[in-house]
Formats: structure tokens, sequence, C-alpha cells
């Protein structure tokens, strides 16, 4: 039996996190639950859809009253609070799979420059980042999991085969990205209040937005190119799901089917990425509560334009579905198991 712990379970990605791995189909049990808020609590009185599905109370994050009782970790902390876990629990000879960004990027001092002082650089490298699409072989041998950003994982899934095969420049790529609120995490602000986002749409952080050299590292890696992107995040008035539209600048000619082939052929085994027919654009709704990403594209020739569209639940493929999908794959369970269900409707 795999026994698993979930540092901060009581916020969106964590409460995912518990419904997602109570229908799983592996030998595995949720031994641990921590939030610091709920301690003492039933989960399912915090989480009441979770009611009869995960009999546990919460508790408080104690490193060494936790990892007797568990085989690997997910952490749900935010920056800088996990990277004081994650070298403890790795003490422990325990596998960590971290929602943060704090072993995402390889280096530290680009770290730095856009989040704060790393206590930890020594294991930047040893940390796998969480992508399965491009790192499936090493996710299998890794003690440290990098869960992607939730706009990283469209965006990269997006551009990488025109990337890959030569299709369009790496230099100047565009990606507007929308997301729902809960993207914003679970604890209130002036920007995610209610009559602050009802009936509103905004861009945020633009050209600054923590994600863009997460972006630029892993399409720089997987396609041994130079790649440069201008990013662009969006608030709309929805709870959870991300569309990304990416602009790529077309370096040899190719027609929308072409271009379709080439991305169908590159995700052709990939069971989590549907690439769509001629015509059919992707939207939230059919993503929704799934670890699903959905692309579609159209090429533009007129001006030498791709325009590569994706959408993906920003709760699940951008955060616990495919942490779990990393949990299959690093414990040897089928990389679908308990993954393989249609997305929620509204």
């Amino acid at each position: 039996m795999l026994r698993i712990g979930i540092i901060g379970a009581s916020g969106y990605s964590g409460s995912e996190l518990m419904r997602i791995l109570s229908n799983h189909t592996g030998d595995i049990k949720i031994t641990c639950a921590t939030s610091r808020t709920y301690a003492g609590q039933p989960v399912g009185r915090v989480l009441p859809n979770l009611r009869g599905l995960v009999d546990i109370k919460f508790e408080d994050p104690e490193v060494d009253q936790i990892a007797p009782r568990v085989d690997l970790v997910f952490l749900g902390l935010p920056h800088k609070t996990a990277m004081t876990f994650v070298p403890k629990f790795l003490d422990h000879n325990k596998k960590v799979i971290d929602f943060s960004a704090d072993y995402r990027l390889k280096k530290a001092d680009v770290y730095e420059k856009w989040y704060q002082e790393h206590t930890s650089p020594h294991l930047l490298e040893k940390a796998v980042y969480g992508l399965p699409e491009i790192h499936r072989d090493e996710i299998r041998n890794a003690d440290l999991i990098a869960n992607p950003g939730c706009f990283p994982t469209g965006a990269i899934l997006a551009i990488l085969p025109a990337l890959k095969y030569d299709i369009a420049d790496a230099q100047g790529i565009v990606i507007d990205s929308k997301t729902g609120m809960s993207g914003a995490g679970i604890a209130p602000s002036e920007a995610t209040h209610l009559p602050s986002r009802y009936d509103n749409f905004t861009a945020y952080k633009v050209g600054s937005h923590r994600h863009t050299p997460e972006i630029e590292q892993e399409l720089s890696l997987a396609s041994c190119k130079d790649v440069s992107v201008a990013f662009v995040p969006h608030y709309v008035p929805m709870s959870r799901g991300i569309l990304t539209t990416v602009y790529l600048r077309l370096s040899k000619a190719v027609s929308t089917i072409e271009l379709l082939g080439i991305y169908t052929q590159h995700y052709k085994d990939e069971p989590f990425v549907r690439v769509l027919d001629e015509g059919e654009i992707p939207q939230t709704q059919a993503v929704r509560g799934s670890n699903f990403c959905d692309i579609g594209l159209k090429v533009l020739e007129k001006t030498k334009t791709a325009i590569v569209i994706s959408a993906i639940d920003n709760l699940t493929k951008g955060a616990s579905s495919q942490a779990i999908q990393n949990m299959n794959i690093v414990s040897g369970f089928p990389e679908t198991a308990g993954l393989m269900y249609a997305g929620l409707m509204p």
C-alpha cells in the first residue's frame, strides 16, 4: 500500500487532490492531511464534498510526526513555505511532489530574480519538472517532483510540437491566457472579491508574471532552442479553467491540416492530450475537472502565423490531477489510474 500525506490540504488544490485520490484504483491510502486553520476537524466537515470519502481529521504539519506514516507527500504550500518542508521530507527518504514554484526553475539566480531567496538551491538540479509529456522517464526515478504551474502546462503543450519540428520561430512567441478565479488561491483578496470580478475581464501582471521563466526554461530545454515569450494572463469571471491562445510566427510554409498532422503525431501516445479536428476550438467546459488538455489550431497563411489554442482545468491538469499523474508514474501505477474520466459539467 502507498501511504499518502497531503501538506496544506484544505486549499483548492488540496481538496481536489483528495477528491480524485478517493476514486483512485490503486492500493493507496491518505494517512495524513494537514491544515493549520482546521487542525482537529474532520476533513468531511470542512470539505462537505468529501464526507464519507476521506475519513480522517486535519492535523498540524509536523514533519517528524508525519514522516513515519507516509511513503509519499504532496505539498500544497505557498512559495517559500514549501522549501522549509521539502528538505526535511527528503531527509526522511520520502517521495515529494511539490505544488509550489520553489523547485521548478533550475537556476537559483533566476528563481531569486522572480521570487525570493532560495534556502536549498542544492536541490534544484535534483528536482524533476513534473510535466509527464516531456519528462516521463526522469519522473520514474525522481525523489522530488516539481509539479508545473497551471499557465505553463497549457502554454508548453500548445507550443512545443511547433518548435520541436522547426515549424515556428523560437523568439517572440505571444501567449495570451485567461484563467478562472480559483487560480488566485483560496485566500480572499481585493482582486478576487466578487464585486471586483463579476462581469469583469482584466489583464494582470502584464509582462511580469512569475510563470514566464518557467515556460521559457522548459520550452528551451525540450526544443534545444533559445525561447523567449511575451506572456499576458487575464482574469475572467468563472471559477476554474484556463484557455490559452498562442501566436507563433511560422518559419516554413505549412497548412492547417499539415500542422494538425504534426501535433496529432507528436501527441499520439499521450493519454491526456487531445488534438481536436480542423475547425474545432478548445473550450474550458470540455475539460473542467479532468486531466485533459485539449488543443486546436489554425494557420493564417496570409500572415504566416499559427494560432494554437489549449484548454485545461487549472485545478486538475494545472495542479492536482497532474500531480496524481506524476504519483502514478513514480509509484509504478498505470499512468492513467484514477484519472480517465470525463470533465465535470457545470
